[in-house]
């Protein structure tokens, strides 16, 4: 039987973009506004599972590095696991974000042509006020905040896209973002960034 998996929660995401990624409105067809796109994700999973595997709980991080349009491929990856994940949760957790049990994350076994491994991290994911503080140990260190719109408490959101993560984007900015791990050693701060909720699967 084939493998069955979900995750519902919440995605974070900052990249090196100067203002807000276009790859998420022209769905990877306009190159980023450095020419490349590094970014760096986290993901709170709220719900999930692979097979009988729970994940609930558990956070996930991602680094990817695209050497041009994003729909061309050729991307390096890496991913990073909450340390309290049980093997069983890694392995599950590395095929979903390899993309090698279809369904949302699919893109990813296409796209991707260096995978630099996993590596299992303590990794804080939390909310206060309306910014996500982010820190994986000695590798992530963000503060996502969004970008308020004119209507009092509303964030300027896209909605309705087709883009692959979700398709509601809450458009935020970071005011720190550090990433240091695989020979990289990026800041972001004042850069684009963006929140998604998620509710990926391959069913």
């Amino acid at each position: 039987m084939a493998d069955q998996w979900s995750l519902k929660g919440e995605l974070t995401l900052s990249c090196s973009c100067t203002v807000f990624c276009p790859c998420v409105l022209s769905l990877g067809e306009h190159p980023p506004t450095e020419d490349r796109c590094q970014t760096w994700a986290a993901v709170r999973i709220d719900q999930g599972h692979f097979n009988d595997v729970d994940l609930s709980g558990l956070k996930t991080g991602v680094m990817i590095e695209i050497p041009g349009l994003m729909s061309r491929g050729n991307w390096t990856a890496a991913l990073f696991v909450d340390e309290t994940a049980s093997i069983q949760a890694v392995k599950g957790l590395t095929r979903i974000f390899t993309g090698k049990v279809g369904g949302s994350t699919h893109l990813l076994s296409i796209l991707v042509s260096g995978f630099l491994g996993v590596r299992q991290v303590p990794i804080n994911y939390r909310t206060e006020g309306q910014t996500r503080l982010i820190i994986m140990d000695r590798i992530v260190e963000g503060a996502i905040t969004p970008v308020a719109g004119k209507t009092k408490d509303e964030n300027v959101t896209i909605r309705n896209s087709g883009y692959w993560i979700a398709p509601d984007v809450t458009i935020a900015k970071a005011d720190k973002s550090r990433f240091r791990a695989f020979g990289r050693n990026w800041n972001f701060a004042g850069r684009s960034a963006e929140i998604c909720q998620i509710d990926w699967g391959n069913r």
